[in-house]
């Protein structure tokens, strides 16, 4: 996924294997010390189905805050089924059913239109614009 510039336009960019590594023992240490974080998507069918995409509900620092950020991430065969709204819905559920939290962040680029709509139609609001790893993104949170 790390690699293909379509899915990576509104993530940062392509990633090679030392970037893709980092991301990957970032994202199992938070598994190891939260219960909770990355999660490969796949269509629900026999066999071992390739990927479609991720989600994802971890911490993250918001401007010096610990904050829990929902996100997802599908590669472009799988865009505009309704996906990201299914999994985002049911990643909220979660954080707030299992894990008791009252409010969840949401960071996208400010030009990401279909992301924000996502973000929106689950229940999130736009709350700013901030810095994020060195570039402009959008704060949206739930109501």
């Amino acid at each position: 996924m790390h690699r293909d510039a379509a899915v990576m336009a509104q993530l940062g960019g392509v990633r090679d294997e030392p970037q893709t590594a980092a991301y990957l023992a970032k994202n199992l240490k938070h598994w190891d010390e939260h219960g909770y974080g990355l999660w490969i998507l796949r269509e629900v069918g026999g066999g071992e189905p390739p990927p479609v995409g991720r989600a994802v509900l971890r911490h993250l620092l918001v401007d010096g805050v610990d904050e829990v950020e929902v996100g997802y991430a599908f590669y472009p065969s799988h865009w505009g089924r309704g996906l990201a709204t299914e999994i985002a819905t049911a990643c909220l559920q979660l954080g707030r059913a299992e894990l008791g939290l009252t409010t969840i962040v949401a960071v996208t680029s400010p030009e990401n239109r279909a992301s924000q709509h996502v973000l929106e139609k689950v229940g999130l609001v736009y709350e700013r614009d901030f810095t994020h790893e060195g570039e402009r993104a959008a704060l949206f949170r739930t109501r």
